[in-house]
């Protein structure tokens, strides 16, 4: 007979999935902000980008889910089995361990995200009214496919994507759970029983530590994932594009948005794991 830690598994999965999801719609107006000055050299800070895409575009254009949870808490508890059977006085995972859960989630994440992100960045940079080139979401998923197949289309930047991915949610939730459990060993009191505010200034201060992380890959992402194609691309590959950035603009290339980024990460990530 199943034991009731598997049949609590679907449950505590669908749990999981239910909390990545609530941080995942979270739909933050500084997201296309972020994008703007990723890609563009027109804007000289998130202020003014703000402000010409809102007087030339108006509040729409700022109107332009989420997995990590369930597959970071599936592969803890296979770290968990797998320490249990060589350990049995300590099946806790280690901080190593906990990155690694963190970054199969992303990796996982990325089959997702990457089309997602692509087409909504798409939307968001394509000039507006008359000359713009979708004319919604479905019809940007079409175009891109019909430029090299879905592979080269579509999934454009999923190198890239992968690895800001990986790197991002393994240091999420690394930092996380190392705040967490210093809380717990600093003040003598189960998880369980650390207060909620607490719990969301930790998520947030996570929040804060995946991008400060992650940062430089999800420019060259962006970069790519709004390149022309044929004759009009710019960027060959991934490490072309970090080439070409690190050439152009140096390192404060790699950093551009980072400012409106950290705004949105402290509510969102507090707000996913105070659910």
């Amino acid at each position: 007979m199943p034991d009731a830690d598997s049949k609590a598994d679907p449950l505590r999965t669908a749990k999981d999935l239910l909390a990545g999801a609530a941080g995942g719609v979270a739909q933050v107006l500084l997201d296309i902000v972020k994008v703007r000055l990723q890609t563009s050299t027109e804007h000289t800070n998130a202020l003014a980008c703000a402000t010409k895409i809102l007087k030339d575009e108006g509040p729409t254009a700022f109107y332009k889910v989420s997995i990590q949870f369930g597959g970071f808490h599936w592969a803890r508890r296979r770290f968990e089995a797998f320490n249990k059977s060589s350990n049995h006085s300590n099946p806790g995972l280690s901080y190593t361990q906990y990155y690694l859960s963190g970054a199969f989630a992303g990796i996982t994440n990325s089959v997702i995200s990457g089309p997602i992100e692509h087409v909504r960045i798409r939307l968001q940079t394509q000039p507006h009214g008359a000359a713009r080139l979708y004319s919604g979401p479905l019809d940007c998923i079409r175009k891109l496919s019909a430029h090299e197949g879905v592979l080269k289309g579509l999934y454009r930047g999923e190198a890239v994507t992968i690895l800001r991915e990986a790197q991002a949610y393994g240091v999420w939730f690394l930092t996380f759970e190392y705040l967490m459990n210093a809380d717990s060993a600093r003040n003598k009191v189960r998880r369980e029983e650390i207060s909620s505010w607490k719990v969301a200034w930790y998520g947030g201060l996570a929040g804060e530590a995946l991008w400060l992380s992650s940062y430089p890959f999800d420019v060259v992402k962006s970069k790519m994932q709004s390149d022309g194609f044929g004759p009009d691309m710019r960027y060959k590959s991934m490490s072309d594009c970090f080439a070409k950035t690190w050439r152009l603009e140096g390192a404060r290339g790699f950093w551009k948005g980072i400012g409106p980024t950290l705004l949105r990460a402290m509510p969102v990530s507090a707000g996913t794991f105070a659910v």
